[in-house]
């Protein structure tokens, strides 16, 4: 009798799975099929001299991708339409095993913190030892960012989640946030764990460089499809171009702006907005003439290690060629630290955050139209596996842990 096997059953959604089918006739096609409800994939798979399919040995000969991938039915799927529910991985009309993804893992603590000017949460190891502490900064999406949070901190890590807009008690837009919050929460953090380092995704990549070259007690930075330059804010608006036009500054200082490199409205950009086509937001990015050097964020001054991680085909903003700005500086000024400029050829913007999720939705709702975010699900999902085990490789080389 055929069944299938998955080990674990209950894990943290970042963890990779052993799926196997066994009991099967040798060369015996079979369809395993992974479902939440809302997301599925499946794939054809031929069963071995044993009887035996793996999806750590082998590939499907049809499917939803392609090649040997433990994880591939679940960065593969695509929505249903349906309504969500649990997690289940079958050999379609022969056996079924229902997953539970943890976006949480087991022995955390959350605490909320609402203090001192800060919103955010924090996950932090429910033991008594200490832990190295890191800030974590979501994108141009704002708010709070705690299954991504919570699964770093499954590593062993303090993470402080700090929103700096789009929700209650901060700023609603994108416009003039100050950098002094992020300096209470590094003290907040050093009171907690020591070792502080700072990730951050996108926008928040910008910023995480940002933080780290202006206040001295963070120890390591890590900017996820971001930039080494200061760009311009996403201003208020239903839509885009009223956003990308609104003349302001994303940051300030001592209260005062921090100087930005501006957007551009090119008419190639303002053409698809018009037609209705996704969106290369990209084009808002106009580097022909160079890049004030103003703008260029002094990573140089970080004192500790700095990890870039940049996509080749990224359609959201130019972000292999604005962290390549960043790598010229620490290049330049001989960084006594660690520092590495990796570029994922092939992959889009979605890379940033926990790995093993759906990669296959290339086009984005954003204000009033629809933005395209480059790639193909396959490389996308590779970068993002591989920017999350570096990510935490690196926070713990940097921090200790």
């Amino acid at each position: 009798m055929a069944e299938i096997v998955v080990d674990p059953q209950r894990a943290p959604l970042d963890a990779t799975l052993t799926v196997r089918v066994e009991g099967l006739p040798p060369d015996e096609r079979v369809t395993v099929r992974a479902s939440t409800g809302d997301w599925a994939a499946s794939a054809v798979f031929v069963a071995d001299e044993r009887g035996v399919v793996d999806l750590t040995r082998h590939a499907p000969v049809e499917g939803s991708y392609s090649g040997v991938d433990p994880m591939g039915l679940f960065w593969s799927m695509t929505r249903t339409g349906e309504e969500p529910g649990p997690t289940l991985v079958e050999v379609v009309g022969v056996d079924k095993v229902e997953v539970e993804r943890l976006t949480v893992p087991d022995g955390l603590r959350r605490t909320e913190v609402r203090e001192d000017g800060l919103v955010g949460v924090l996950f932090e190891p429910d033991d008594d030892e200490a832990h190295p502490g890191v800030l974590l900064l979501g994108g141009s999406e704002g708010g709070l960012r705690e299954s991504h949070a919570a699964l770093l901190a499954g590593h062993g890590f303090t993470v402080l989640t700090q929103a700096y807009f789009g929700v209650p008690g901060v700023p609603d837009h994108l416009v003039e946030i100050p950098l002094e919050p992020f300096g209470r929460a590094i003290e907040l953090l050093k009171g907690r764990a020591g070792k502080v380092g700072v990730v951050g995704g996108s926008r928040g990549g910008e910023l995480a460089l940002l933080v780290a070259s202006t206040f001295p007690d963070v120890g390591a930075a890590v900017s996820v499809v971001g930039s080494g330059v200061v760009t311009q804010c996403i201003g208020p608006g239903e839509r885009l171009l009223q956003q990308l036009s609104h003349e302001a500054a994303s940051w300030t200082h001592r209260g005062r702006p921090i100087p930005y490199l501006p957007h551009s409205v090119p008419d190639e950009l303002r053409a698809k907005v018009v037609a209705g086509e996704p969106v290369p937001l990209r084009l808002a990015f106009d580097l022909s003439d160079g890049i004030p050097e103003d703008t260029e964020i002094p990573v140089e001054r970080i004192a500790g290690g700095v990890l870039l991680l940049s996509s080749g085909s990224d359609e959201g903003w130019p972000s292999a060629v604005l962290s390549e700005v960043a790598e010229r500086r620490l290049r330049a000024h001989d960084h006594p630290f660690r520092y590495e400029h990796v570029i994922y050829p092939g992959a889009g913007h979605l890379i940033a955050g926990p790995p093993h999720r759906p990669t296959t939705d290339l086009v984005i709702p954003e204000a009033d139209v629809r933005s395209a975010v480059g790639g193909t699900p396959a490389a996308s999902a590779a970068a993002r596996a591989d920017a999350w085990r570096r990510t935490v490789e690196f926070l713990s080389d940097q921090l200790g842990t």
